[in-house]
């Protein structure tokens, strides 16, 4: 027992400023957190400091909990919204060094400010969720994921008034499953397993509408569980029978491909500590400097078993969700596409590979610049482009992997694919993100066949402006800071 603590403090770290205002609120009003309650109502800051004790009593007094929640009742004016806006900060800044009571205790209070209706609670399920590590299969992260579940299963009611948490669960359960799946475990893992596939079917089956706002990565995420009978049952109605699910707007899969998926689910799979460090290392690391800062992250998030899976969950977040402003682009500060030509290198099995790629070239397939960003299809390009000549292996790669998407990730909408690139192509083109496509079809190092290929994708203006050549040659040669990377 750690009692009276909540955060693992290594000797060599700072106390944290969030769990000290907690204690520090905690012993001063210690006295009236015991019955008989004060009748007087609280000012604001008394009201404050209470709300602030009350957090740490239930936290670090597992014994005293119906106490502590009993006082919170009887205090509150605001719908527990300085309540859960505290367990929300608490969680984003330092949840994985909780002790293990205090997490358990969090999630205890999570589910009943669930049964209040608690202003805020979805915020602080959304952070719970986020908490959630792809790919490890510890049992302290395997058991948040089931506590969760279990909790939204047993408030399904309740979910169902909350579409934002409803399909944000979707999203990382859908994802985790993916994961989970490919493992023969305990018996706790089979449990699992088995609530992950129920509760994403049921979503899926009874909520259709409110699954179409997750947008065209709900069908990248659904695509690794076809192999599993009850989502066969799932992608059969998809593919052949979509009146079944129920949604009077939804009549092809192409209509799920035409929506761009809104930023915040792809935060759901980084935790806050993760996107904190890619923040920095996208806005504050200049080239040359990057090496380190990699390794330091590397060595954080990317060298435990099972990490590889994680790769193509951070290429999302880079295009679609990390859009660095005019000043950083200009500047000295490494790019986003070197970062992930970096993270491409750290994949050592084909398959995690393929889902790296995948999720860099996704918005391609379907974009259109009516809906969708460039800046979710720019690092894809300039990784290509600035990987000539040197580095002609990575383009060679990505342009083959490219039209194998092209050809074969739907073959009954393929002309809706080949739009989506030539769409891609035009506009990266006009805004002046390169200046032509001539440093790749006109490469020798290419192979024939990908260049004429890619000429295929091209409108006429893209392929003539021979004069361009130049000024592409100095783009080209920015891919020999690549290797550094």
């Amino acid at each position: 027992m750690n009692s009276g603590k909540l955060l693992r403090i290594a000797a060599h770290e700072a106390n944290n400023s969030t769990e000290a205002s907690l204690r520090e609120a905690f012993l001063l009003v210690q006295n009236q957190l015991k019955p008989p309650f004060p009748l007087t109502i609280p000012s604001p800051s008394e009201y404050s400091q209470l709300n602030r004790a009350i957090a740490f009593g239930v936290l670090t007094e597992p014994h005293l909990t119906k106490t502590h929640l009993t006082h919170l009742h009887a205090i509150v004016v605001d719908g527990y919204e300085l309540f859960t806006s505290i367990l929300v900060k608490l969680c984003d800044e330092s949840f994985p060094k909780l002790f293990d009571s205090p997490k358990s205790q969090l999630l205890h209070v999570c589910s009943t400010l669930v049964n209040v209706s608690a202003i805020k609670i979805e915020s602080l399920l959304i952070s719970l969720l986020r908490q959630i590590n792809g790919g490890d299969f510890t049992e302290s992260n395997l058991w948040l994921s089931s506590e969760l579940l279990k909790m939204l299963s047993d408030n399904w009611n309740w979910l169902l008034e909350e579409p934002l948490v409803l399909t944000s669960a979707l999203f990382v359960y859908l994802r985790l499953l993916s994961d989970h799946y490919r493992l023969a475990g305990s018996v706790k893992l089979e449990e699992l397993k088995r609530m992950e596939i129920d509760f994403c079917v049921k979503v899926l089956r009874q909520c259709f509408q409110l699954c179409l706002q997750i947008g065209r990565d709900l069908v990248r995420l659904l695509q690794d569980l076809v192999y599993i009978s009850e989502f066969k049952d799932l992608w059969k109605d998809l593919l052949f029978d979509p009146k079944k699910l129920g949604v009077a707007e939804f009549s092809d899969l192409s209509d799920l491909y035409r929506i761009r998926t809104p930023t915040p689910y792809f935060l759901l799979r980084i935790p806050p500590e993760m996107e904190s460090q890619l923040r920095f290392l996208l806005t504050y690391v200049r080239w040359g400097n990057q090496r380190r800062y990699q390794a330091w992250f590397a060595k954080k998030h990317l060298c435990w078993p099972g990490s590889e899976t994680v790769i193509s969950d951070i290429v999302r977040f880079i295009c679609c969700a990390h859009h660095p402003s005019n000043e950083i682009i200009q500047s000295n500060v490494i790019s986003r596409w070197a970062v992930i030509g970096w993270l491409l290198k750290c994949c050592r099995r084909n398959h995690f590979e393929a889902n790296v790629k995948l999720a860099l070239f996704y918005d391609w397939l379907f974009f259109d610049d009516r809906v969708d960003s460039i800046m979710n299809i720019e690092p894809a390009m300039l990784l290509m482009v600035n990987s000539v000549p040197k580095y002609v292996d990575i383009a060679h790669m990505l342009l083959e992997f490219l039209f194998l998407l092209v050809d074969n990730y739907d073959v009954d909408r393929r002309v809706l694919l080949a739009q989506g690139v030539t769409a891609s192509c035009r506009l990266l083109v006009r805004k002046g993100v390169v200046h032509s496509m001539e440093p790749l079809t006109s490469c020798d190092l290419l192979s024939p066949m990908l260049r004429e290929k890619l000429r295929s994708f091209l409108p006429g203006s893209e392929l003539s402006d021979k004069n361009k050549i130049q000024e592409e040659v100095s783009v080209a040669s920015e891919g020999k800071r690549l290797v550094e990377c």
